[in-house]
């Protein structure tokens, strides 16, 4: 790492790949089927982005995995020059719940698509990953339901150890870097018993896994403090599934270098757009004759062009735009919001930032976040493999 924040465990630094170099802290938007939604990639880059996520479920099942080899590896079939992190399908273990088993050897799944059975195994989903060309591969883990007894967890635990073994064991291309990733539940005990177990492995980097699933945020920041301690300070550390602006902040002064959700993408399309008062919803009436952008001050194209006024007509109207245009919004709010993390951590003005930022952004309240989640948990479209 290049740079520690003063008073805090806010930290600057740099992860290397094959496709450029990013500067942490970072957040990855999610393309899990090879698209960030509505966006193309050049967009993504205006927009400030320099890396995004892809799923390697997702893509084994369509268009499936050689076929993207034969077009020339994820980058070239998706026209994207930067870094790409691709997860490992860990997490549709945990959200594909009726329609998996788990063993001591792999997963043995159904399609969401067709119902057709399939396999993964830790050698097998290195592979996948080796074969889409991504900079950044996950090694294999058991994500359990945050609601599972110590048992259960601790089977996980033990699971994802040796998963992570196996992964190492069959990792072959130095071009690539092997994430490890930390689980454990919402136990303090096996979340250290994890961290020490996944970092003997001596990987480049380390995940914490197993979180935002549901459970309360007290809960979330409790476990994230518990691992953070029990890994390497001058590795990279991902908080995977986290990306709600007030969350990002709270997870880079605890250390947290790396971020990714579907959360600022799939709440735009629902049309509530990030501001630094909080989250607004562009449907309401109060947007109808507001003429001027959303946000004051974005620099966005969608707040430079067009009024809150227009973005309400056009999801009055389901219109295809306005996801496009909320899209854009919300991205390059959370860019901007990184940018102005570095900034503050370079100055060693973090602490002043977060506390200036906390006291003016509105969060979502507790209970309702609480029920939309679990609602988005339960709902038919999360079982489409959860796509975002």
């Amino acid at each position: 790492m290049v740079k520690v924040c003063r008073n805090t465990l806010a930290r600057l630094g740099e992860l290397v790949t094959c496709h450029g170099i990013v500067s942490t802290p970072v957040f990855l938007p999610v393309g899990s089927q090879g698209t960030v939604k509505t966006l193309a990639p050049e967009e993504l880059k205006d927009i400030g982005v320099t890396i995004i996520l892809g799923n390697a479920y997702h893509l084994y099942l369509r268009p499936g995995i050689d076929t993207i080899e034969q077009m020339g590896g994820l980058h070239r079939y998706i026209a994207w020059d930067g870094p790409i992190l691709t997860d490992s399908g860990g997490y549709q273990i945990f959200s594909l719940a009726r329609l998996r088993q788990v063993t001591d050897d792999g997963v043995l799944f159904r399609s969401h698509i067709d119902g057709s059975e399939h396999r993964l195994t830790p050698e097998s989903v290195v592979e996948l990953q080796e074969k889409l060309g991504a900079d950044i591969i996950m090694a294999l883990d058991e994500c359990p339901a945050f609601s599972e007894g110590v048992s259960k967890v601790h089977e996980a635990v033990e699971r994802t150890y040796r998963w992570a073994e196996r992964c190492q064991k069959h990792h072959q291309s130095s071009e690539q870097l092997l994430f490890g990733i930390v689980q454990g539940g919402i136990f303090p005990e096996l979340r250290h018993q994890s961290a020490a177990a996944i970092t003997s492995l001596d990987f480049p980097a380390y995940a914490i896994g197993g979180l935002s699933l549901g459970e309360p945020k007290e809960l979330t920041w409790a476990m994230v403090d518990e691992t953070v301690p029990f890994l390497p300070q001058d590795k990279p550390r991902y908080l995977m599934g986290v990306g709600s602006p007030e969350d990002i902040v709270e997870g880079v002064s605890r250390g947290i270098d790396i971020f990714d959700s579907a959360l600022p993408t799939r709440i735009a399309r629902n049309g509530a757009l990030f501001t630094m008062r909080g989250r607004q919803n562009i449907r309401k009436a109060i947007y109808k004759t507001k003429d001027e952008p959303v946000d004051t001050d974005c620099d966005c194209y969608a707040c430079r062009t067009f009024s809150a006024a227009y973005l309400h007509h056009l999801f009055r109207c389901e219109e295809l735009l306005a996801y496009r245009l909320a899209t854009i919004h919300n991205l390059r709010f959370i860019t901007r919001l990184m940018q102005g993390i570095k900034e503050a951590i370079q100055q060693d003005t973090f602490i002043d930032f977060k506390n200036d930022f906390l006291s003016g952004y509105q969060v979502t309240d507790e209970e309702v976040r609480l029920a939309q989640k679990r609602k988005w948990l339960s709902s038919p479209r999360y079982y489409d493999a959860a796509v975002p």
